[in-house]
């Protein structure tokens, strides 16, 4: 056996009893075993190499490539003495997935052999074929550079036997084509905008992090019931299917008892989200049956995101060691609650104040008034925006559905954080004064540093001050949290931007610094007033509120994202240097496509399911009940065989009339679609795609759901809601 096959078996063998004995290990004693975090650099690198890695994921500093040599070869041997074999480059392609290239750390020795190695070029970029992912026209079809360029501040970890290294994916040309690029720009132009702010109060403020906590909801499924159900494996979703007798109406599963099957497998995916440095904390019962979420700690954005995406990796793989399939699809079952992604977003600071939450002096409460009202303004001026991130052909059937936040972006405050706004607006800021600053008075009563007991929560809000965060309860369960996250910090920045450039003149013209701040916070107040919405989002006198309010109404997901090329918004990423306008139509072509494309699949495996199932089937079941209708006929008199087979015969009938208007709906449907795939353009093929198949899908499904309940059960071959909703 060669040395290396022997390494590999015997480092195999390892961690195999290192598995055996994790059972008995606090979390604590194993939480990031696969992470090259600080420890581990501390330990595999040399002194000046472990100090200048540290000064770049603290600072942006850039490495050197004798640096980056040093930094290689340390995480190199300390990967391989964990049992890898292989590197790739780890990215998030406009997929809302992510994506990864293997090569193994082999190299020719010059003397007919191989050695193990790592460089630092290999470490810093890579090449995938960037046109095989989406890229909105940026890059033709021969043209397939593309570059992978490492993000230190997240670091690399060790899934299977590949060392994965978190990466940037950008083009040839230099445009982004993945989420990561412009997060970490909008991070850091949040960061120069907050600090600015934060200098009015502290001086000493160097740094401000977003930080993210991701609530992530999920279905689980038996695998043998999801592999019958072609449209739950194509589609990640029931494209029919009546609803079950019992579902959520007891509200008997929410923080219920968790399966034993489930609890096992939570079990192991918590267990190896620690090794990987992912701090998962919850775990419960959601609202539906079969439906479940997990939450960590709260993260730095950046990591935060990475952390989510690699649970959803995990998720996928553990399950199946269970004998489940995880759907994160936003909607798979109709008629129970949908799945979410529920983002809490601060902003902290170096010094360890958070951002959004109150304080015990008056100067602590303005500074946090302060950042909750530019959020407000950044909300209100880009509240379109906002809800273009967290849009989707999945998550579409989710919103508005009285079961998630609505269609339209507001934000809830509670009532201590209403008053004091609403005082605030409406007091003569020459009866301000704040304490210790002579000629000012600030009026306001203090507000608690915990408002726990004092806020409470609405569900219906899809952007909802909670105490210390806000929470954005409308990104979907699927989804990329970098789309949302990249936009609303963007938003902030440029919010915090433009209110110190207010302030600062009208210090320059003689106010007060403290006097500068209350007057304009005051305006911002009144100018963003329509965002702040505390009632029920789900009522339809909302909908028509929020229209005489002039927020963003729209509920057509491909007009939705008609805001990305807004010129406000064109000019606020142009503006912080996140994205240009040739990066934002690209990205609205990926998402115009994807869309059209999602809904053409769902078209397709419906049709094929209708034509080689539902319908067959049904009349299947037609033939006996005919032929028990003729016998009728042979063993009865003429009235009393009318009245003993009158029943089937209005099965018959409604059989023959559902099945006939499923076909001849399933051909209207290919035709829509042959004419709606020669549009050109791809924003006008989404819209001509959700505004006539759409609705040709729910009208399809009605009738197959109607034939579910009269055909025999014996020879329906699709598992039923009944099945795949209840966990045995």
């Amino acid at each position: 056996m060669s040395k290396l096959r022997f390494r590999v078996v015997e480092t195999a063998f390892k961690k195999k009893i290192a598995e055996v004995a994790l059972a008995t290990e606090r979390p604590s004693e194993y939480f990031g075993t696969y992470v090259f975090n600080r420890e581990k650099m501390f330990k595999y690198l040399p002194e000046k190499a472990y100090e200048q890695l540290v000064n770049s994921i603290d600072n942006g500093t850039p490495l050197n490539h004798e640096i980056a040599d040093a930094v290689a070869n340390g995480m190199r041997k300390w990967a391989m003495e964990k049992g890898a074999t292989h590197y790739t480059h780890w990215f998030h392609p406009l997929t809302e997935g992510t994506a990864e290239k293997h090569d193994a750390f082999v190299e020719h020795d010059g003397k007919g052999g191989m050695i193990e190695k790592f460089s630092g070029k290999l470490l810093i970029q890579q090449e995938p074929d960037a046109s095989s992912f989406p890229n909105g026209g940026i890059r033709n079809t021969f043209e397939a550079r593309g570059y992978t360029a490492w993000d230190p501040s997240s670091p690399a970890f060790i899934e299977g036997d590949t060392l994965c290294i978190p990466t940037i994916f950008i083009s040839y040309t230099g445009e982004s084509l993945d989420y990561k690029a412009p997060l970490l720009k909008s991070l850091e132009a949040v960061n120069k905008a907050a600090v600015d702010v934060c200098h009015y109060f502290n001086p000493e403020v160097k740094k401000v992090y977003s930080y993210l906590g991701w609530e992530q909801e999920y279905f689980l499924v038996d695998e043998g019931l999801y592999a019958v159900r072609p449209d739950l494996l194509l589609t990640g979703r029931t494209l029919m299917g009546h609803e079950s007798s019992k579902n959520q109406q007891l509200e008997d599963h929410y923080f219920g008892a968790i399966p034993t099957r489930v609890m096992e497998f939570m079990k192991e995916l918590e267990q190896e989200a620690w090794k990987l440095g992912i701090p998962l904390k919850t775990r419960h019962n959601e609202v539906a049956p079969n439906q479940f979420e997990l939450a960590p700690i709260f993260e730095e954005c950046n990591l935060a995101n990475d952390h989510n995406l690699l649970i959803m990796s995990l998720m996928r793989k553990v399950s199946r060691k269970h004998g489940f399939r995880v759907l994160l699809h936003e909607k798979p079952f109709k008629g129970v609650n949908g799945s979410g992604k529920h983002n809490n977003w601060s902003l902290g600071t170096d010094t360890g104040i958070l951002l959004m939450a109150p304080g015990k002096t008056p100067e602590n409460n303005l500074r946090f008034i302060t950042f909750v009202v530019n959020v407000l303004k950044a909300v209100y001026k880009h509240n379109a925006l906002l809800k273009a991130s967290i849009s989707s052909a999945t998550n579409a059937h989710r919103l508005g559905a009285n079961e998630a936040p609505p269609a339209i972006i507001s934000s809830f405050l509670g009532a201590q954080i209403s008053k004091v706004l609403e005082n605030l607006e409406n007091s003569d800021s020459e009866d301000f004064k704040l304490a210790g600053k002579q000629g000012l008075k600030l009026d306001i009563a203090r507000i608690p540093e915990l408002l726990i007991d004092n806020t409470d929560r609405n569900r219906t809000s899809p952007f909802a001050f909670i105490g210390n965060r806000f929470e954005f309860r409308a990104v979907g369960s699927s989804a990329n949290c970098a789309a949302a996250m990249l936009v609303l910090n963007s938003a902030v920045a440029e919010q915090l931007k433009a209110f110190k450039a207010e302030v600062d003149a009208k210090i320059a013209a003689g106010k007060d610094t403290f006097a500068a701040i209350l007057e304009v916070i005051r305006k911002d107040i009144k100018e963003c007033k329509a965002i702040h919405f505390d009632g029920n989002g789900y009522s339809e006198e909302w909908k028509e509120e929020a229209k005489r309010r002039g927020l963003d109404c729209e509920t057509s997901v491909p007009l939705i994202f008609d805001a990305y090329l807004k010129e406000s918004t064109v000019k606020m990423f142009e503006s912080l240097g996140i994205m240009s306008k040739k990066e934002l139509e690209a990205r609205n072509e990926v998402k115009w496509e994807t869309y059209t494309k999602k809904i053409q699949i769902e078209a397709r495996v419906l049709g094929d399911l209708a034509m080689n199932h539902i319908i067959p089937i049904a009349t299947k079941y037609q033939s006996p009940l005919i032929d028990n209708v003729y016998k009728m006929k042979e063993l009865f008199p003429a009235d009393k065989a009318s009245q003993l087979s009158s029943r089937n015969l209005e099965i018959i009938e409604d059989i023959a009339n559902r099945t006939n208007f499923i076909k001849e709906k399933v051909d209207e449907m290919i035709e829509a679609r042959k004419v709606a795939n020669k549009i050109e353009s791809e924003r006008e093929k989404a819209i001509v795609y959700h505004d006539q198949i759409v609705p040709m899908l729910e009208e399809i499904r009605y009738h197959i759901d109607k034939l579910e309940l009269v055909v025999d059960d014996q020879i329906w071959t699709l598992p039923k809601y009944r099945e795949l909703l209840f966990i045995r």
